[in-house]
């Protein structure tokens, strides 16, 4: 019929041409859109039940479709808009709301959505600003999301919330529409004489009083662009609290804080209570996989760290965690913010964190390691300075400090937030128990003990929260974590003659270790990395960022509102006896029995210790300008001329004269007494004296550890590896430990962050190095490698590896024959396989090398000489003290000669240790212990670049 009906009229028999003409014609346009409005209603009104009606909520499916599209069309054409004025004055949305809201269709439901959306973004006839579409559309979104609604589908639950969203954003723009989409219904609270005392104490509200406010909350916890589309849009309505009163007081009133704290305590309630740190099996970091690592247990009840299930818990709760700070940021109500940080408190930290920290154990398969590493996570994902300082100021124990009351100015906010304040008082104080007091055991105690732990999972995590502390929040740890004393003057520098001492003390420990002589490189891109690590610590802003102010040098303070905050950082040392330090030590100490995880965190947490510019080296770092001694007769430099006696003391060239002699005073390098050194030194120079007694007992010690470093380097540059790894030296370079990017953010830092590894399984790994680095030549040392540390490979060798061992002329090949005879004629048909065969057996030695156990091995300490007195009195003893000085020299020559175990145990008088139990001597491969020797030369050569970057950065170094 339209086919001849066109024929008679003469018109287009194309329908696309026909549409587009149609189109452009506003009042074909608006008959249509009349036309389908009219069939909506006829449907709608002749239906009883469209839940039940299918045919009927198709139809009106199709009429929602067609007045959206006729609506969304004609918005994007030029004026006049015919179509969006009818829906306006005719009110059409608000029986589309009410088909809507009783069809309990899903299409239905998505279409009005639609329709909704239309019209909010033809930005026309001022819908968001009219009363009766407000309430149309709040009933609607009410209704379809209420707990009376049918299901709808995630697509659908993103539609909704984007349009409240929308309707957020015009508030945020437009300030003046907000009455239309909140009333306030307490219309007494408004004057505080006619508030009665039960509204005082509860201050209730509803929830029909801003509905659109409690939709985004239902939906702030959802992942993808639902929950960020919530969590905007309640940014902007908090943000909208600024501009006016009633809403600022209405949200203090709210149950927006006790919702927040709740939500967030709720999401980490989730998170496993046991946890084990773990990797993927096709993910472990190289020098995890060069090393004893094995994976943990985990079971239904332990976690482990790597499960996609957990990862996706701790991104939950931090995306949480992070609105939190959003919200603080946006809220531009001192009174909005105050109510949200003392539910943040009471409820999450009071009542959830910290008991959760008291209650953690070793015992239990990792409830600490859990915790702490939740901690941790906090502490790195929050940067806004009022949650940190309730987080730490209450973890730690801080002082209190009592802020002056202001004067009752009778403000309507500040009444309503002492009203939500005596609530939350009188909740806490409904609890029959008693709340834990930090006061009794603070996060230091627990730090403490953690990492005295025999769980080295345990002490892995703990480690890791006090590098956080030290990097991100140090000045919470100066006097807490930390034991430490003020310096007041520069006396406390070193001199220039001391420096150069130190760092040549500390290349020179790196230097007996071994390796290429070309580190050059390696120590220069180190240091520039040492130097932007330096730079980028928080107390580091105010030393080094130039005075642009004359009349006032002081920086701004960290900007805290809350009065309890600790105040800045000034010039400390850390006391040798500091109870951190010493634990740490002690844990260095057993370095190359430790798990590597372990010493990649122990290193960073000495390095974090050092890269404060408040923090002086001098006294636990390096050595005390006290404990500086001269030679009287030493003559490195020539004596400066006298002056002429006819100078005045006042004038310029005795003035130059003083400075130049004090210039040279300071340029003499200190005597170098072992006695005076810091335990740190003393530690390091007992590993590298350890390293030198490895060297003799492990048989190609310095090949296998040049090896290592080979290995490494292929695993920085393997193809299949997706991040880009760091600019590397040739094989000279070895991995850096806690570090800033490039240099130290190479391999190493991948064990630290998990987020970072490489992915290279532990078998398949080690697998592709052997392969790769194929059998070594046996042609001498490996390149550019030290004499001494070439004859040091051929110390000590078992009888019968002797032949095998020894090293060969490095012009020809080498067998382990050939060694034994002159090699026979070779064909060159031949030659492959032999050398194929060569190269196995080689193999096979290398291997059964690293497999072997061994534990740490016993250096003596250096003799050093007795100063006699030959007018001391002998002294009188009796005959039980004699006996026991014999038996002390017994010991003492027993110890001497049999060393090992017997060194390793301090047996009492029944025989057995002080703890009533015999300590076996822990044992790793030789493999392990390689590796930890590449982590120790590079925190060797770290440390050095610390001392000299401060030197210059922060004008350590006394020239005068």
């Amino acid at each position: 019929m339209d086919f001849w009906s066109r024929l008679l009229a003469h018109t287009p028999l194309s329908s696309a041409s026909s549409r587009k003409d149609f189109a452009k014609d506003p009042a074909r346009r608006l008959h249509r859109f009349e036309k389908e409005y009219s069939q909506l209603l006829h449907t709608w009104r002749h239906s009883s039940n469209l839940a039940h009606d299918d045919e009927a909520a198709e139809q009106i499916e199709i009429r929602l479709q067609e007045l959206t599209s006729l609506l969304s069309d004609e918005s994007r054409r030029p004026l006049p808009h015919p179509c969006i004025s009818f829906a306006a004055a005719k009110q059409v949305y608000i029986p589309v709301a009410k088909i809507a809201t009783s069809s309990y269709n899903e299409w239905i439901i998505k279409e009005a959505v639609l329709f909704f959306a239309t019209l909010i973004e033809s930005e026309e006839e001022a819908f968001v600003e009219n009363d009766n579409f407000s309430g149309s559309l709040t009933n609607l979104l009410v209704r379809i999301t209420g707990a009376n609604s049918i299901r709808l589908s995630a697509e659908i639950e993103a539609r909704i919330v984007e349009l409240a969203f929308n309707i957020t954003t015009k508030i945020r723009l437009n300030p003046e529409i907000l009455p239309a989409w909140f009333k306030s219904h307490h219309h007494g609270l408004h004057d505080a004489k006619h508030v009665d005392d039960h509204d005082k104490f509860t201050g209730k509200t509803q929830k029909q009083d801003f509905p659109l406010f409690y939709l985004l909350m239902d939906y702030i916890h959802h992942e993808g662009k639902v929950g960020d589309f919530a969590r905007t849009g309640l940014l902007y309505i908090i943000e909208a609290a600024s501009s006016s009163v009633l809403l600022e007081q209405w949200i203090v009133e709210s149950d927006l804080s006790t919702l927040m704290a709740t939500g967030l305590g709720a999401l980490y309630s989730q998170l496993s209570r046991k946890l084990v740190i773990d990797h993927p099996s096709n993910e472990v970091p190289p020098c995890l996989a060069l090393s004893d690592y094995e994976h943990p247990k985990s079971n239904y009840e332990i976690v482990s760290s790597c499960s996609s299930e957990f990862l996706s818990h701790v991104d939950t709760f931090l995306s949480h965690l992070l609105f939190w700070q959003d919200v603080l940021n946006h809220c531009k109500s001192v009174e909005v913010k105050s109510t949200l940080l003392e539910h943040f408190q009471v409820i999450f930290l009071q009542q959830l964190l910290y008991p959760s920290l008291l209650e953690s154990s070793d015992v239990d398969g990792g409830s600490s390691v859990a915790v702490l590493t939740y901690l941790r996570r906090i502490l790195e994902s929050v940067d806004h300075p009022d949650m940190i300082n309730l987080i730490l100021h209450y973890l730690l124990a801080l002082p209190d400090v009592v802020s002056p009351a202001p004067a009752d100015s009778g403000d309507i906010v500040s009444a309503a937030r002492k009203r939500k304040s005596l609530d939350l008082a009188t909740m806490m104080a409904s609890k029959s128990e008693e709340a834990a007091d930090p006061l009794l055991f603070n996060l230091v105690d627990l730090i403490r003990a953690c990492l005295r732990s025999q769980n080295h999972q345990t002490v892995h995590v703990t480690l890791q929260l006090v590098s956080t502390i030290l990097k991100r929040h140090h000045r919470y740890a100066v006097t807490t974590l930390l034991d430490t004393e003020g310096v007041l003057d520069e006396s406390h520098h070193r001199t220039a003659g001391a420096q150069a001492q130190e760092i040549d003390y500390l290349m020179a420990l790196a230097g007996t270790i071994g390796g290429d002589d070309t580190f050059n490189e390696l120590y220069e891109n180190l240091l520039r990395d040492t130097l932007g690590r330096v730079e980028n610590h928080p107390c580091s802003t105010p030393l080094i960022t130039p005075k642009t102010s004359t009349n006032n040098h002081q920086l701004p303070a960290v900007p805290d509102s809350l009065p309890s905050a600790p105040r800045s950082v000034r010039s400390h040392t850390l006391r040798p006896e500091d109870p951190l330090l010493n634990i740490m030590l002690d844990r260095l100490e057993t370095f190359f029995t430790n798990p590597v995880e372990t010493n990649l965190c122990l290193t960073e947490a000495v390095i974090d210790l050092a890269v404060c510019g408040y923090m002086h080296l001098e006294g636990w770092f390096l050595r005390s300008p006290q404990s500086y001694h001269f030679d009287e007769d030493d003559e490195e430099d020539e004596e400066l001329p006298l002056p002429d006696p006819s100078l005045d003391p006042e004038s310029q060239e005795y003035a130059e004269y003083v400075q130049m002699q004090q210039l040279k005073e300071c340029r003499r390098r200190p005597k170098w007494n072992q006695s005076s050194l810091p335990r740190l030194l003393k530690v390091l120079q007992l590993l590298c004296d350890q390293v030198e007694a490895y060297r003799e007992q492990v048989p190609r010690f310095d090949d296998l550890l040049q090896q290592r470093r080979e290995a490494f380097q292929i695993a920085d540059h393997a193809p299949p590896i997706p991040t880009p790894s760091r600019a590397r030296t040739p094989s000279s370079q070895a991995p850096t430990v806690a570090g800033t990017p490039s240099i130290e953010k190479g391999m190493f830092d991948e064990a630290r962050n998990p987020s970072r590894e490489r992915p290279s399984g532990l078998e398949v790994f080690a697998q592709r190095i052997l392969s790769e680095l194929g059998t070594p030549s046996r042609s001498g040392s490996p390149r550019g490698r030290k004499e001494t540390r070439r004859v040091a490979s051929e110390r000590v060798v078992p009888m019968n590896d002797a032949t095998l061992l020894r090293t060969p002329n490095p012009n020809r090949s080498f067998s382990p024959t050939s060694v034994a005879s002159a090699p026979a004629p070779i064909s060159w048909d031949n030659r492959g396989d032999i050398l194929n065969s060569q190269a196995k057996a080689f193999q096979a030695i290398d291997q059964s090398i690293l497999a072997r156990r061994i534990g740490i091995p016993e250096v003596k300490p250096p003799v050093e000489p007795i100063t006699l007195s030959y007018d001391r009195k002998p002294a009188i003893v009796s005959a039980d003290s004699a006996e026991g000085g014999e038996d002390a020299s017994d010991d003492a020559e027993g110890e001497g000669e049999g060393g090992g175990e017997d060194a390793l145990l301090a047996p009492s008088e029944d025989g057995e240790t002080d703890a009533g139990t015999i300590v076996e001597e822990k044992t790793v491969s030789v493999s392990h212990v390689l590796t930890n020797v590449v982590l120790l030369q590079s925190f060797l050569f770290e440390m050095a670049s610390v001392v000299q970057v401060r030197a210059g950065l922060f004008d350590e170094v006394r020239y005068t």
